[in-house]
């Protein structure tokens, strides 16, 4: 881990990183004060390099190694400060690059094809190409200036309407004209109609963002659409290679477990899982006794992307999982906590296509769904099963046998997944998701493999990332969310700034983990960095949002009118007191104490507490775990996510 790591815990500041590690024949990497290009790839855990200053060779173990900095801003930004107009560029230069993107080589010739589609000199099409390949973030493809700034359109709202009405009821028709057609009639109905026209770059990549299941569909090709798009059983469109397309779904665990004091029931905890649909391979999980909403798809997502050998480490579990690395693709189902802007544009950022499963056609979400099912299976033969139905658990008392705590389940489920899971033959693929995994990275004698995925260079920037956003006003006293007030030094430049555009008060960004609402993540635009702001008043004690939310209507049902902060701490007091004296009597008061205590640990899965130094290599090349030098306490950055 890097040295900016251990600092996680107490940070008040912090700038994002996106840039990735490669590894890859060629990649520089480095590896403390050395710099080293990589001239072969052994496994998943080592590789060849050459120092860059003396040319000696060495065997470089893969997580010791960091991305060379990279001092470009345009990767330092924050996702919500880009403007419309930036985004819309680097959307169409993504449209642009996306049939490319993946492919082990690119021949000149589909190049040429490509550009010659898309109304573009082949050359910039090749430098849009390598610049996303070179982060894997659509920030690249952002047109370099100073600042961001949101605001005008790159066409007028007439023009773009035009354009759209000769897309829908001209191009997109069973007579199917040509793209040059279409343009042509774009600049007709311009002339006829005396508004201004666009280029004919901007018409061509209009009809190159139209995904081709509605193209071939509106066009005639309604056959060919069904052939290529519906999945026959046991595959999936486009799943041809590792992280081409995941699937993510959520499913309460058939299972009671007990509170960490006292060992009594306190309920069912709720799992995020995500597969590779190529390899079958879990690609990362999050439990949590919260219900399904943005932060456990954001918390499943980051587990996913992120390696996970320091998590293993964590958890004291001896085996191997070689899985991570930004997917192409992440399919899902229409829940309300898939389609938040918020997590569609972080998606957007990294270059991931999110793919909605169509309603009432399950088969898209079988992959998934499958396993979920294998997994509540094996659950069933642990302590405090609730089985699968009222029939299966008929005599069993599953309160009465419950015996696991959730950090114990979670042991038990990562376990199940690394050691029974990814090592027995899957009957779809016949072969283990872990040798199909290697097979799609390394290849064989037949296929060739894509590579290494790369890696994050910053695990608590793809964290933040994928955290929920909002925009605020800075007042004298800080910044209120939620009836909360907020403040900390950062603030003060800020305060009663005006926005130049709009001779508004500007809105400013911030982001909030809602499983501790003690303090903000507020990114300041100038500087790029992100600044941690607390509770204006100190006496307040960290809380997550379900709680704040408790503590109010509890108030309301008193009869308190305007609710402060005074009484939002007598309250908070009050409620916890009652779930503590009533802890041993009833479930529903152990679950809500124990809800609390889940969101105060250490994180786990996206931050693992352990120290650089607690990472100590045998003799025989394995990682062990240091147990003296563990970290205790919190975590302040977030709360609970393992």
């Amino acid at each position: 881990m890097d040295d900016e790591y251990q600092g996680y815990m107490n940070d008040e500041k912090f700038k994002p990183k996106r840039s990735r590690l490669l590894i890859d024949v060629d990649a520089i990497v480095q590896k403390g004060n050395d710099v080293y290009r990589i001239i072969q790839v052994l496994d998943f855990n080592s590789v060849i390099g050459v120092d860059l200053v003396s040319g000696r060779t060495a065997n470089l173990r893969v997580g010791e190694l960091r991305a060379v900095e990279d001092d470009s801003a345009s990767l330092h930004v924050e996702l919500e400060e880009i403007g419309d107009k930036d985004w819309q560029v680097a959307q169409k230069r993504y449209a642009a690059i996306s049939p490319l993107v993946g492919k082990l080589t690119i021949g000149r010739e589909d190049a040429e094809l490509r550009a010659e589609e898309i109304g573009v000199n082949v050359a910039t099409l090749y430098r849009w190409l390598k610049k996303f390949n070179a982060t894997g973030s659509v920030i690249s493809l952002i047109p370099r200036k100073r600042g961001w700034k949101s605001g005008n359109r790159r066409i007028s709202l007439d023009t773009e309407a035009l354009i759209t009405d000769v897309i829908d009821n001209f191009y997109l028709t069973p007579q199917r004209p040509t793209s040059k057609q279409a343009v042509t009639e774009i600049l007709r109905r311009c002339n006829e109609k005396g508004i201004e026209p666009p280029s004919h770059t901007t018409i061509r990549a209009r009809i190159a963002e139209i995904p081709e299941r509605d193209r071939l569909r509106a066009r005639g090709y309604r056959e060919k659409a069904i052939n290529r798009f519906t999945p026959a059983p046991g595959s999936f469109p486009n799943a041809d290679y590792p992280l081409s397309v995941i699937q993510i779904d959520h499913t309460p665990a058939d299972i009671i477990l007990v509170d960490d004091i006292h060992r009594l029931p306190v309920g069912r905890p709720w799992i995020t899982l995500a597969i590779d649909v190529f390899s079958r391979a879990v690609t990362g999980f999050y439990l949590s006794f919260d219900p399904p909403s943005e932060t456990s798809v954001a918390m499943c997502v980051a587990s996913s992307i992120l390696p996970k050998e320091e998590w293993l480490i964590t958890h004291n579990i001896d085996v191997e999982w070689p899985v991570w690395g930004i997917p192409r693709t992440i399919h899902v189902d229409n829940g309300a906590d898939f389609r938040s802007n918020s997590f569609q544009k972080s998606c957007l950022a990294y270059g991931i296509n999110l793919e909605f499963r169509p309603v009432r056609q399950p088969r898209y979400g079988g992959h998934i769904e499958r396993l979920l099912g294998t997994l509540l299976r094996e659950i069933h033969v642990l302590p405090g099963s609730t089985f699968s139905s009222i029939k299966e658990r008929e005599g069993y008392d599953s309160d009465k046998k419950s015996a696991m705590t959730r950090s114990e389940f979670e042991v038990w489920l990562m376990t199940m997944i690394s050691k029974v899971y990814h090592q027995k033959v899957h009957s779809r693929i016949g072969m283990t998701p872990l040798k199909k995994w290697e097979l799609g990275i390394f290849g064989d004698s037949v296929t060739p493999g894509v590579g290494l995925p790369a890696r994050p260079a910053d695990r608590l920037s793809v964290l933040l990332d994928f955290l929920p956003s909002f925009f605020r006003t800075v007042q004298t006293f800080g910044v209120m969310v939620d009836n909360l007030t907020y403040y900390a030094e950062a603030l003060r430049p800020w305060i009663n700034a005006i926005d130049s555009d709009n001779g508004n008060k500007r809105k400013l960004l911030f982001r909030r983990d809602p499983r501790d609402i003690s303090s903000l993540w507020f990114f300041d635009p100038d500087i790029k960095q992100y600044f941690k702001i607390p509770f204006a008043d100190q006496a307040l004690p960290s809380m997550s949002i379900w709680e704040y939310k408790q503590a109010r209507e509890r108030l309301k049902k008193q009869g308190a009118g305007d609710v402060n902060e005074h009484e939002i701490l007598r309250a908070i007091t009050e409620l916890r007191a009652h779930v503590d004296q009533a802890e041993k009597k009833t479930k529903k008061a152990r679950r809500q104490a124990q809800r609390r205590r889940e969101h105060e640990r250490p994180v786990a899965q996206v931050l693992p507490s352990v120290k650089k130094s607690t990472l100590q290599t045998t003799s025989g090349g394995k990682k062990e775990l240091d147990n003296d030098q563990l970290v205790d306490g919190d975590i302040d950055t977030f709360g609970d996510i393992s």
